[in-house]
């Protein structure tokens, strides 16, 4: 079993940044494919971005350009850098470690850009 932890939301104004990182507690980290995912109130829980074991990122169009998705193997942490934040980033985020035939999920941490 993997554990998640996830920090670093809270709130920003329209326009700001914050810094996501979800901490493993994996000793074979380097091999999963972590990814961040949002779900608004009311939506369903959708991709943001993600970074397999060898660097490629993926990103939502929402975020194209203002998020950041990286990964240090060596502290076994993924971060997710957000930048000009904008109100319908509002969200909870949950970090997710992939790998063949395992799928792990933290529990979140909440996201909320006032405009």
């Amino acid at each position: 079993q993997v554990q998640l932890v996830e920090s670093g939301g809270g709130l920003v104004q329209a326009g700001g940044s914050l810094r996501l990182s979800c901490a493993a507690s994996t000793s074979i980290f380097s091999a999963y494919t972590m990814g961040w995912y949002r779900q608004a109130p009311g939506k369903q829980r959708e991709l943001v971005a993600s970074i397999t074991s060898g660097d490629r990122e993926d990103y939502a169009d929402s975020v194209k350009g203002r998020f950041a998705i990286s990964r240090d193997n060596a502290k076994k942490t993924v971060y997710l850098q957000m930048n000009s934040l904008k109100s319908e980033d509002t969200a909870v985020y949950y970090c997710n470690a992939l790998l063949i035939g395992k799928n792990y999920w933290g529990k979140g941490t909440l996201v909320t850009v006032s405009s």
